[in-house]
This record gives structure tokens, C-alpha cells and sequence, in this order.
């Protein structure tokens, strides 16, 4: 339809253009050629149309010829032996475990386990998965530099166990000397009794102990001053 209208388009223009030559004054002669000229002119166009109508029917023969995106998309999954439900649930996988480690929520090993279990997986050789399972989570796992579980710290004069776990190189918070405490029992025996050059052992405090120190410092209230009168 848009190719007839396109032809009745060109007609009319050379309908008028004719007509406007034709109300000049000209020879026979000329106006000869000018109607060659034209009907050159149509005949150049009609092949210009006769080019575009079998391209726009090859296109339709190709699209008729084209699987839907559905039937692509199966064929795709039967290539790796899964189904819709399993490619929402590998995607699922990958978006918790891509925001596991943007948080860096450790450990790092278990989370490098998981990406390899997800590699193993055929499914993420899908173009949807390839580049971020095998490369981009790779990248941010290489990047993750995990603190020290443990530090050592030498004893100087004047420490105690309740300064060591107030210095913000440690806890910050000396309500967490325990912690120093029960993982150097083997050269503390008494929490009062520390010695220059001892070597303690500073752990991480895991997330629950971090929250008990922290509320038992909140609600610290020292005693009050004696005020003794003489």
C-alpha cells in the first residue's frame, strides 16, 4: 500500500511538472525533451520501486522464516539441560552472591566456594551469566582483601588487659578485654597479671561479641565518688 502511494506521488509530480513547463513558453523542441526527460525519469523511479517491493518481500520471507523469541530462548536452555524455573533460580544464586561480596560478608573462601559451584554450573555459560560468573564476580572476589582473623600484640609496661582492648588498633572498646583474655589463657593466669615481651593474641571479635561489648559499655554507669567529710 505504502509503495502504490509512493508511485501515485511520483505521477502526480510529474503530472505538475509537466503542466508547469507547459505554461512557459517553449519550442516544440524543448518541450520534447522535457517529456523524455520525465518518462526517464518514471521509468528510473517504477525500477527504484520494482527494487524496494522485492526487498521488503525477501524481509518478509526471512521474518516468516525466523523462530519467535520464546522458541529461541528454549532452544537455548535445552543446549544446557534447564528449564525457566532453573535459569530464575541460577539467576537468584547470582544476585545473592553478588551482594555478598559488594558486603564483603565473610568469609571470603565460602564465597569463593559458591562462585565455583556456579561456574561448575552449565547454566552459566548462558550469555546472560558468562561475563559476570566467570569474570566480574572473579574480579571483585581477587579484590577482597580480608583483614587478619587474629594480630599479635608484645606487651609493654604499664599494659593491662582492659588498655590492650581499648586501644582502637584492637577494639576500641575495653569492656572487650575477656576476649584477649580466653584466647591467651595458655600464659594468662591471672587477668591481673600481665608482663612485658608476653605475646598476646588479638582475634577478630565476631559480629555478636562486637554487639554484647558494645551495649555492656553503653550502659556502663561508674560508681559514684565518695564524698568522705573530714
Amino acid at each position: 500500500m505504502k509503495l502504490a502511494n509512493l508511485f501515485s506521488g511520483i505521477m502526480l509530480l510529474l503530472f505538475l511538472s509537466a503542466t508547469a513547463f507547459a505554461q512557459e513558453e517553449m519550442t516544440k523542441e524543448e518541450w520534447q525533451a522535457e517529456i523524455n526527460r520525465l518518462t526517464e525519469k518514471k521509468v528510473s523511479l517504477q525500477e527504484d520501486i520494482k527494487t524496494l517491493q522485492e526487498e521488503v518481500n525477501a524481509a518478509k520471507t526471512t521474518l516468516a522464516e525466523l523462530q519467535s523469541y520464546e522458541d529461541c530462548m528454549k532452544e537455548l536452555y535445552a543446549m544446557v539441560d534447564a528449564k525457566e524455573a532453573d535459569i530464575d533460580n541460577f539467576r537468584k544464586k547470582v544476585q545473592a552472591l553478588e551482594g555478598k561480596i559488594n558486603r564483603k560478608e565473610p568469609e571470603k573462601a565460602d564465597r569463593q566456594a559458591e562462585l565455583d559451584n556456579l561456574k561448575a554450573n552449565k547454566i552459566s555459560a548462558l550469555p546472560e551469566f558468562y561475563n559476570k560468573v566467570h569474570n566480574e564476580l572473579q574480579r571483585k572476589l581477587d579484590a577482597w582483601v580480608e583483614a587478619p582473623k587474629e594480630i599479635n600484640y608484645t606487651v609493654v609496661k604499664g599494659d593491662h588487659l582492659w588498655g590492650i582492648a581499648k586501644k582502637d588498633a584492637h577494639y576500641g572498646n575495653p569492656f572487650a578485654w575477656p576476649v584477649i583474655y580466653k584466647a591467651n589463657r595458655d600464659q594468662i593466669k591471672n587477668p591481673d597479671l600481665i608482663y612485658p615481651a608476653q605475646v598476646f593474641k588479638i582475634p577478630n571479635l565476631t559480629d555478636e561479641e562486637k554487639a554484647k561489648y558494645d551495649k555492656i559499655r553503653r550502659n556502663y554507669k561508674p560508681a559514684p565518688a565518695d564524698n568522705a567529710t573530714n
